[in-house]
C-alpha cells in the first residue's frame, strides 16, 4: 500500500506558490520599490508645510512688490500694478544702501563674537567636571530658551536710564557719570546693547553644538598625539579642529541667517533709533511698508533683503566648499 505525502506542483500557479513560500509576502522587486519611495513619503509632510507656510507668503510678497499699494488702494480693494518702480526707487535710494552696509557690518560683528565666545564655551564644557558641566549647561539652555521678546524686555530694564541695574552698578563702581546715562541716545551705545543681547542669546546654541561635537572625537587620537609628543595646542589643531570644522561651518551658516534677520531685538529695544540710525534691513522694510503705509515698497525691500541674504550665504558656502576641496 502506497501513501502519497506530497503532491508535486501541477502548474504555473503551484510553481509561483512554491516560489514565494505561500506566505503572501511581497517580491524583492516590490520591496525595493517601496523602500525607495519611503524617504520621499517621509519628506512629503515637511515639504507641504514649507510650501504652505513659506512658499505662499513669499510668492504673495513678490507679487505685492510689483504693486502700488497704500491705504487707499487697500480700502477700495484696488490692485494697481506699477512694474518695477518700487525696485527702482529702492535701489536708487541712498538710505537703502546705507542700511544694507550697516546690516552687513552688524551681522559680521555679531557672528564673529558669537562663534568665538560660543566655541570657547563649548570647549570649556568639554573640560569641566560632571556637575559643573551640568550647572553651566542648565544656564545655557535657560538663556537659549527665553523668548526673544522677554529677553529684549529684560535688557530694556537692565539698561534703563533712571532705574537700570547696569547704570546703578557702574555708579557704585566709581563711574558716577553713568548714573543717568541713556543707552538709547546714540547709535553706538544702542548697537552695543543690541549686540550684547544677540550674542548672549546665541552663545548657547554654538556652545552646546560644539560640545556635542567634541564627544564624537575618539580618545585614542589624543593618546596617540600625546605619545608623539604633541602639546595641548598641537593636539587641538591636529585632532580637535578637524573634527569640529564641519560643525563650525554649519553653525556659522545658521548664525549668519539668524543675525541678519534680527528684527525683534532692534525694533523692540529702540525702534531702530535714535533717528533711524540703528535700522537694519528687516526693520527698514517694516518702517517703509507698515509705518509709511507703502506696502509695495516694503515688499520690494523685503524681497531684496532675501536676495542679499541668499547672496551672502552662497558666498560663504562657496568659501567653505573651496576650503574642503583644498583639504582633499
Amino acid at each position: 500500500m502506497t501513501v502519497q505525502t506530497e503532491r508535486p506542483p501541477s502548474g504555473p500557479a503551484d510553481v509561483r506558490k512554491a516560489d514565494d513560500g505561500g506566505s503572501g509576502r511581497p517580491t524583492p522587486r516590490a520591496a525595493s520599490r517601496a523602500g525607495a519611495l519611503a524617504p520621499y513619503l517621509l519628506l512629503l509632510p515637511a515639504c507641504a508645510a514649507t510650501v504652505l507656510l513659506l512658499g505662499w507668503p513669499l510668492l504673495k510678497d513678490v507679487l505685492l512688490s510689483f504693486q502700488n499699494l497704500n491705504m487707499a488702494q487697500l480700502i477700495q480693494h484696488v490692485t494697481e500694478w506699477n512694474g518695477v518702480d518700487n525696485y527702482k526707487e529702492t535701489l536708487t535710494s541712498e538710505d537703502f544702501w546705507r542700511v544694507t552696509l550697516r546690516s552687513i557690518l552688524f551681522t559680521a560683528v555679531n557672528v564673529v563674537l558669537i562663534m568665538v565666545l560660543g566655541a570657547l564655551t563649548g570647549l570649556l564644557l568639554a573640560r569641566l567636571g560632571k556637575w559643573m558641566r551640568f550647572t553651566l549647561m542648565i544656564g545655557l539652555v535657560l538663556a537659549w530658551a527665553m523668548p526673544i521678546v522677554s529677553a529684549t524686555t529684560v535688557y530694556q530694564w537692565l539698561f534703563a536710564q533712571r532705574f537700570g541695574v547696569v547704570n546703578w552698578v557702574l555708579d557704585k563702581l566709581g563711574w558716577h557719570s553713568m548714573a543717568d546715562y541713556s543707552w538709547t541716545s546714540s547709535q553706538m551705545s544702542t548697537f552695543f546693547v543690541v549686540t550684547l543681547l544677540i550674542v548672549w542669546m546665541s552663545i548657547p546654541f554654538v556652545a552646546i553644538n560644539l560640545y556635542a561635537a567634541t564627544t564624537t572625537i575618539p580618545k585614542e587620537l589624543y593618546e596617540a598625539a600625546s605619545l608623539d609628543g604633541a602639546g595641548a595646542w598641537r593636539s587641538f589643531t591636529t585632532v580637535t579642529m578637524p573634527f569640529l570644522r564641519p560643525f563650525l561651518y554649519a553653525t556659522t551658516f545658521l548664525e549668519i541667517i539668524w543675525v541678519f534677520k534680527a528684527f525683534v531685538q532692534v525694533q523692540l529695544f529702540n525702534n531702530g533709533g535714535p533717528d533711524r540710525l540703528t535700522e537694519i534691513l528687516p526693520v527698514y522694510a517694516y518702517v517703509e511698508g507698515m509705518g509709511n503705509q507703502h506696502y509695495g515698497m516694503g515688499a520690494a525691500i523685503a524681497t531684496l533683503t532675501i536676495l542679499i541674504l541668499l547672496g551672502l550665504t552662497a558666498y560663504y558656502l562657496r568659501i567653505v566648499l573651496k576650503q574642503e576641496e583644498d583639504e582633499l
